[in-house]
């Protein structure tokens, strides 16, 4: 067969070569497809049982959320069969695990995207007693108080914990990462002045904004966001260049078919383009998108290479 399809004319083979997409968008799905994310009750969850009814009914078929341990759902989506039945939606922990430790994915190269779903800035928070009013009052106390000055963050090389070091990086301050298991327990920790500020997540940290039990100095977006309303960037608080953000995505195995990955994208970019699900996702704390299959994975590439870098200068990769 390979040998026929070579020694073939240019016009047989482009009307063999023309004749297959169309048959895999016509024929899928014909059965229920599987959504592999995280645990239940997490940012990644949240996303996929969005997403997941919609796309059922834009689909025909039953969509299935399958809650995996969060760095489980990487191996698993990589060894699954390319037909489009098995999707992945995925977030932080995704990108960060193959670069803390060996792992049997790579967030690049083992998968092929079908679309952006969510964005979500950090917000750097701090407690109404700490007397800081802006990024540069922080920086200014934090360099005349070397070491002293201590931020919460949950678990190690994740979006919050890469945002404090960024930070230190960027304006050459000295402050101090006191760990917690997760993004919850440290802002407890703040709210109890165990630590003096953090990065948080903006749903996370909004309620706590809202009732004046935090104080928002800025946000890691390159611009302002709803999210976190009145709030100024890290940029326009003189800090050039920081601009870090949160985001969810859908991928699919490495090799599903094209025919297969344009209907996904197109439903899912549908999707996201609800009034009702961009109304949704904001009261979860982050900004429905979506892209081409294209640019998803070239933003996570550029995300990749950019988190080496960073682990790489505060010691964290494997």
């Amino acid at each position: 067969m390979l040998i026929a399809r070579i020694v073939c004319g240019a016009v047989a083979c482009s009307t063999i070569m023309l004749s297959v997409g169309p048959v895999h968008a016509q024929d899928y799905p014909v059965r229920p497809v599987r959504i592999l994310t995280a645990e239940p009750g997490g940012g990644n969850d949240f996303l996929a049982r969005v997403v997941s009814p919609r796309l059922a009914t834009a689909l025909g078929q039953q969509v299935i959320v399958d809650n995996r341990a969060s760095a489980a759902v990487g191996p698993l989506g990589a060894i699954a069969s390319a037909d489009g039945y098995t999707l992945i939606v995925g977030g932080g922990t995704f990108q960060s695990v193959p670069i803390l430790e060996k792992a049997q994915y790579d967030p690049v190269k083992s998968f092929v995207g079908v679309s952006q779903l969510e964005r979500s800035p950090n917000v750097l928070v701090v407690n109404p007693s700490f007397p800081v009013n802006s990024v540069k009052d922080l920086i200014a106390v934090a360099k005349a108080k070397p070491g002293t000055l201590n931020y919460g963050s949950g678990g190690a090389g994740g979006s919050l914990h890469l945002s404090a070091e960024m930070f230190k990086i960027a304006v050459g301050v000295d402050i101090v990462r006191v760990p917690y298991k997760s993004t919850g327990p440290a802002l407890i920790g703040l709210l109890g002045n165990e630590v003096q500020l953090a990065f948080s997540t903006a749903g996370g940290a909004m309620p706590h904004i809202r009732s004046g039990k935090l104080k928002a100095l800025a946000v890691t977006s390159a611009e302002p966001t709803a999210l976190v309303p009145g709030v100024p960037t890290m940029i326009a608080s003189g800090v050039p260049g920081f601009e870090l953000e949160t985001i969810g995505f859908m991928l699919a195995p490495l090799n599903t078919p094209v025919s297969v990955i344009n209907r996904l994208n197109r439903e899912v970019v549908q999707i996201m383009s609800l009034p009702e699900v961009k109304a949704q996702m904001i009261i979860g704390g982050s900004e429905a998108v979506s892209s081409t299959p294209a640019q998803i994975i070239a933003k996570l590439a550029e995300a990749d290479a950019r988190a080496r870098k960073l682990y790489k200068a505060i010691g964290l990769t494997n």
